[in-house]
C-alpha cells in the first residue's frame, strides 16, 4: 500500500538510510555496553556496572523506538550483525575486555560517535520537515551527549 504521509519515497528512503546508520550505531553501543556491564572488574566495579547496565537498558529501548521509525517511513529496518556491521561507524569489541579506565574512554567515543551519527542524519528529516524524526533524533543527542560528558567526568 502507497505511503502518503506527506515525505516523498525519495526524502524518506534518505533518512531512512540516516536512521539505519543510528540504529547500527546503537545497536554496536548496546553490545559494547552490555560487554562492559558484564567484564567489568576493578575498584569502580559496583558504579561501573550499575551505569552500565542503566546505559545498555536505556538503549535497548531506543533501538526499537529508531527501527520503528524507519518502518513507519516504510522501508526495513536492518537487523543483522552483518548489516550493522557494515552500517555501524563503532568497532565492536573483541579479544580480552580492557581495563575500567579504558572502558570508560571507549565508551566516551562511542557515546560521541552515536552523536555525530544522529547529527548526520539531522538535515534529512529537517529538509522534509519530518518532525517525528527530528524530534527522535534531538532526543538521541540530548541522551548520547550526557552519557559522554558522565564517563568522563569519571575520568578526571
Amino acid at each position: 500500500m502507497k505511503i502518503d504521509i506527506g515525505i516523498n519515497e525519495k526524502n524518506r528512503e534518505q533518512i531512512a538510510e540516516g536512521l539505519s546508520r543510528l540504529l547500527a550505531d546503537s545497536y554496536t553501543l548496546y553490545l559494547k555496553t552490555h560487554n562492559y556491564h558484564w567484564n567489568v572488574t576493578g575498584p569502580m566495579f559496583s558504579t561501573l556496572h550499575n551505569l552500565f547496565e542503566q546505559e545498555y537498558t536505556e538503549l535497548a529501548t531506543a533501538v526499537d523506538e529508531i527501527a520503528e521509525r524507519i518502518r513507519a517511513l516504510g522501508f526495513p529496518a536492518p537487523g543483522s550483525y552483518k548489516d550493522f556491521s557494515r552500517l555501524s561507524s563503532i568497532s565492536e569489541e573483541t579479544g580480552e575486555p580492557p581495563e575500567a579506565k579504558e572502558m570508560i574512554k571507549r565508551l566516551v567515543k562511542a557515546q560521541e560517535q552515536v552523536v555525530k551519527t544522529a547529527r548526520e542524519a539531522f538535515p534529512a528529516a529537517e529538509e522534509a520537515h519530518d518532525e517525528p524524526t527530528a524530534d527522535l533524533l534531538t532526543q538521541r543527542m540530548q541522551v548520547h551527549e550526557k552519557n559522554a560528558w558522565m564517563l568522563r567526568s569519571m575520568l578526571d
